[in-house]
């Protein structure tokens, strides 16, 4: 009896290919390629997303440090810039989701959840608290407690290779 490889509750605990090259049917084998290719091409674009992230960086740092008060950084502009970092490490982040995604055509789930739980600090660290409603900050401390049992119980939970 053949099962299907996406499946992965059999009893060899095989991890399951996503985007196997060597699935039996020709169409789809022909259509995960396609798919990988795609895949690349994001994976390019990200690696521009964060050079120009990086720049944006080095541009938001000169241009605040250029304006009166010279070679001063108040709060608000310590968390603009902080935020700019957080953005450019997520994007980092998404590249080696991406990466590792191409690498073993298997979804790296904890990974995902960390990038997840790494997305919502960056909105926590430049959250104005004067602007931000209270089920705004209830529902992103529900997203935190949730992507962190997540993260946790990933963690714990004994490895099945």
């Amino acid at each position: 009896m053949n099962k299907d490889p996406i499946e992965n509750n059999d009893d060899n605990n095989q991890m399951h290919q996503e985007l196997s090259q060597s699935h039996h049917d020709p169409l789809i084998r022909r259509l995960h390629q396609s798919i990988r290719i795609v895949v690349k091409f994001l994976s390019v674009l990200m690696v521009l997303v964060i050079i120009l992230g990086a720049v944006d960086i080095v541009y938001v740092l000169y241009e605040q440090l250029l304006t009166p008060p010279y070679f001063t950084l108040l709060v608000p502009e310590i968390f603009e810039v902080f935020g700019a970092f957080m953005v450019v490490l997520i994007a980092i982040e998404i590249f080696i989701n991406i990466r590792l995604y191409l690498g073993s055509s298997v979804l790296p789930v904890k990974l995902v959840v960390a990038t997840a739980l790494m997305a919502v600090a960056r909105k926590i660290i430049v959250l104005d608290l004067k602007v931000t409603s209270s089920n705004e900050v209830f529902a992103l401390a529900a997203t935190v407690l949730a992507l962190g049992v997540t993260y946790w119980v990933m963690s714990v939970r004994p490895s099945r290779k």
